[in-house]
């Protein structure tokens, strides 16, 4: 691809993730630079000198060789949670964040030289239309990734060592998550920095991604997906054996202090346990309700009683970082631009490392 074009695509993708028209930056440029001479740059017929780069970067928000990044980043179709209620504008923004932050990822990940190939150990398992095909999934993928019965400390990390890129968007309270593969190979989840202060939710709405990309679902309709694939990450949290183990085969009823316990130590909510467990027949469907009545007239569906005080973080896009930094692949400059920051930013966190 020519440097114009390059510098073309780019351009037009950092506006969408400001989530300007171009007047907007033609306004927020204070009239430094026309809607007309914008809309050229953004069809390729010209490329900017630098002082107006410069002036671009500021107004957008991104260094200068952002514009000039060749990383191939194509998504595929994009999956959304909560699609029906995100206007276009916003979905437009959520698209080039995630297209920006992945750009970075994988150029770092080609300096370096490093495989980033996924196995889908998934993928020859049936056609997906039941509770029990869901949980069996659940219980190969655990023995595949050798993870046992035990609780998942750290479902990001996790991901990201199996080669699934995991992107936190700061965007839209509306947003929850997303599922999609970068270059028709890498698969992508992201989720929404703004619910970082529920961790246990982050790693229900990851793994119910998650499950969209990897199981192949019958003709079923969308809300009996959208169910599967919330068992399927319950499963993934919560074990069979090991609910079972905690609350026992068969329960009249279950105390909110147990329940509390639970979601400590395995980072499941309350209610997801709650539904973990009717699923296994450890309560039935009446309990169920009356359950989440009362959760209702205790005002918890949002905010629980009881907290989870797990950290969902992966360090490997900054262990890459400063590896290639430290191994003099990359110059301080780069190593700036690639973590989205100026010089002296990057100068100021890091330098005395160094």
């Amino acid at each position: 691809m020519e440097m114009k074009a390059v510098f073309a695509e780019r351009f037009k993708s950092a506006r969408l993730m400001k989530g300007f028209s171009l007047q907007d930056l033609a306004d927020a440029l204070g009239g430094n630079l026309s809607r007309q001479a914008l809309h050229r740059y953004e069809k390729g017929e010209v490329i900017p000198d630098s002082e107006k780069i410069n002036l671009l970067s500021k107004a957008l928000n991104v260094s200068s060789d952002y514009f000039f990044r060749t990383t191939k980043v194509e998504l595929s179709e994009i999956e959304y949670r909560k699609l029906s209620k995100m206007p276009q504008k916003e979905a437009s923004i959520i698209k080039e964040k995630t297209k920006e932050y992945l750009s970075r990822y994988l150029e770092l990940e080609e300096i370096l030289g490093l495989p980033n190939e996924f196995e889908n150990h998934l993928k020859d398992f049936a056609t997906v239309t039941s509770y029990e095909q869901v949980n069996k999934a659940a219980e190969l993928l655990r023995e595949k990734w050798n993870l046992g019965n035990g609780a998942i400390f750290n479902v990001v990390e996790i991901l990201e060592d199996k080669n699934i890129k995991v992107v936190k968007l700061d965007v839209d309270e509306d947003f929850d998550g997303l599922q999609t593969f970068v270059n028709d190979s890498i698969p992508v989840v992201a989720y929404n920095l703004k619910k970082a202060n529920k961790p246990d939710r982050i790693r229900l709405t990851l793994l119910h991604e998650l499950a969209h990309l990897l199981l192949t679902f019958g003709d079923i309709s969308l809300k009996q997906k959208e169910t599967l694939c919330f068992q399927f990450a319950g499963a993934m949290l919560l074990p069979e054996e090991t609910i079972k183990a905690e609350l026992g085969v068969h329960r009249n009823k279950l105390s909110t202090l147990e329940l509390g316990n639970i979601k400590k130590q395995y980072g499941i909510s309350m209610q997801a346990i709650v539904m973990r467990a009717k699923d296994c027949n450890i309560i039935n469907e009446h309990y169920t309700k009356q359950f989440f009545f009362f959760i209702k007239q205790m005002n918890w569906k949002v905010d629980e009683p009881v907290e989870y005080k797990g950290v969902e973080e992966s360090n490997r896009f900054e262990q890459l970082l400063f590896r290639a930094l430290i191994e003099d692949q990359i110059s301080m400059s780069k190593a700036a631009s690639l973590s989205n920051q100026s010089l002296a930013e990057f100068k100021k966190a890091h330098q005395p490392m160094f």
